[in-house]
């Protein structure tokens, strides 16, 4: 069985959701921020497990751009100038699968850190 493969990959106006729907009929709505704080980059994910880090203050963050690349995957660019994220159809699938369990366990970790998804003032 081949994993589902992407039909559609839409931005909405306001830049702050991917609409992604695949061949097996389901879709996903996934927040710009879900998608920021969860990038398949090694600034967020680390070379392994214990180097994952915590991503705050992400909250208003927006996509900027999409950009394929090949046949197997996007790369996001956030208007924080994160870009370096290659999410493969596999993990979009995934992240729009387990949304609300990764969003929860992304909300623990804030509050376990005392971090906030709110921006830091400038």
């Amino acid at each position: 069985m081949t994993a589902p493969w992407p039909t559609e990959l839409r931005l909405r106006k306001d830049r702050k959701v991917l609409a992604v729907t695949f061949d097996n009929g389901e879709s996903f709505e996934l927040a710009a921020e879900y998608l920021r704080v969860r990038s398949p980059s090694a600034e967020v994910q680390g070379h392994s497990p214990s180097e994952r880090r915590t991503v705050a203050g992400k909250e208003q963050v927006q996509i900027l751009e999409l950009h394929p690349v090949g046949n197997y995957a996007v790369r996001l660019v956030f208007d924080d100038m994160h870009s370096t994220g290659i999410f493969s159809w596999e993990y979009l699938f995934e992240l729009g699968q387990n949304c609300e369990q990764y969003w929860q366990e992304y909300l623990a970790e804030l509050a376990e850190k005392n971090l906030s998804r709110s921006p830091t003032a400038r």
